[in-house]
């Protein structure tokens, strides 16, 4: 099969990769693929993404692949997202039992109340112009992680830096090498802190928590949950909400169908702009313990995937009423693959919702004129292929 580099048109590709996965899809649903110089295998097509997420024989522990060789191995870079069973089975059972749909659903108030401070905020600007990604979908996510586990105020903007470098570095082909051994040590210090300490967070719980046959995590997997949560759950939901708000004001007749109706149509239109234009392009890296086969192709063990989620959530054989390529807030039908499937499906996707049906809903509510700066110049895309968003979304009102 003949390789297809992506990064051979990486400024394309960043400002539109979906006709890219069209035309791959368009002949077949796996290919081999080249990603800054590594060779790997992409599954673009829904159906096939679905069986792969799912898939025994595709690991997430890239602990000894020739692709990460170079990685340091910290406990923040060895968490549940990286493991398989029985490991990951141990660690998701005891991080569920802690954070529950009631201790997420017991942030609604503060999320809405952090929305609405942080939009008093922008709506004071003198000039109506704001930057949408500094102003608040940024600021919003990460105030509500961190306040979940307990992270002091003032080391919010030094998490902003490091979650950012993790999963799409300023320069990709130079990421800066301190950052996980900075958020390890980190990370070391609050898991200490609240041991001596404790107090209502999620991280408290997590370091009492014990399940039936008194089993917990030790210090190194707490390090590692506590990445895993603030990474994730924060760079997402930025993505998420900038993103939809994106969607919106490029479709002017879904955007005023959402204002007429927010009630009934907020969580409908969270869900497609998930599917329509994702945070994550595609899941993180698996690699095949065996050989198999998907979609008529065989990959080889010993080879790395990658499985697309933003080109799975396009694919006319899943989504063909009313097209793929068709942003409709009333959409029903089949589900989208945003969160994933099956045993790694993301474990903050009911925060994720939360946070995004306020934010968007508030948005709108408070800036009945929103709209696009058009002084603002070209767009700054994130870099690589994991994220999609931007770096900056300038509005006016």
């Amino acid at each position: 099969m003949p390789l297809t580099d992506i990064t051979a048109h990486a400024e394309a590709f960043n400002a539109d990769p979906y006709p890219f996965y069209a035309a791959l899809r368009s002949v077949g649903p796996v290919h081999r693929l080249v990603i800054g110089g590594d060779r790997t295998w992409l599954i673009v097509g829904h159906d096939e993404a679905r069986q792969a997420l799912a898939h025994p024989a595709l690991s997430k522990n890239w602990l000894g692949s020739e692709l990460f060789a170079n990685t340091p191995v910290t406990a923040a870079a060895t968490n549940m997202l990286d493991s398989d069973p029985p490991h990951h089975t141990r660690l998701r059972r005891l991080v569920a039992g802690e954070f529950t749909s009631r201790r997420v659903e017991a942030l609604r108030p503060r999320v809405q109340q952090v929305t609405d401070e942080l939009l008093d905020a922008m709506a004071a600007a003198p000039d109506r112009r704001a930057d949408l990604i500094r102003s608040f979908a940024a600021p919003l996510p990460m105030t509500v992680i961190c306040e979940l586990l307990g992270v002091p105020d003032l080391d919010q903007e030094r998490f902003r830096y490091w979650s950012g470098e993790v999963v799409a570095p300023l320069d990709p082909a130079n990421p800066d090498p301190r950052v996980m051994e900075e958020m390890t040590a980190y990370l070391y210090e609050l898991v200490e802190a609240k041991a001596a300490d404790p107090g209502e967070d999620l991280l408290s719980a997590l370091i009492r928590t014990r399940d039936e046959e008194g089993d917990q995590l030790s210090p190194e997997e707490l390090i590692g949950m506590a990445f895993l949560l603030l990474v994730a759950g924060h760079e997402t939901t930025v993505n998420l909400i900038g993103n939809g708000v994106r969607a919106l004001l490029a479709h002017p007749d879904q955007l005023a169908a959402l204002r007429a109706d927010p009630d009934g149509l907020i969580d409908g239109a969270v869900e497609e702009m998930l599917r329509y234009d994702g945070p994550v392009q595609h899941a993180t890296y698996r690699f095949a313990r065996a050989d198999l086969e998907i979609g008529g192709t065989v990959i080889e063990a010993g080879s790395s995937v990658l499985i697309g989620l933003a080109a799975a959530g396009r694919d006319p054989a899943r989504f063909d009423e009313p097209g793929p390529d068709v942003f409709d807030i009333r959409r029903t039908g089949p589900s989208h693959l945003a969160f994933g499937h099956g045993i790694h499906f993301c474990l903050g996707a009911p925060l994720a919702r939360m946070e995004g049906r306020i934010a968007i809903r508030a948005l709108l509510e408070r800036f009945p004129d929103l709209a696009e700066d058009p002084d603002a110049g070209p767009r700054d895309w994130l870099p690589g292929t994991l994220m999609r968003g931007v770096t900056r979304l300038p509005l006016r009102w």
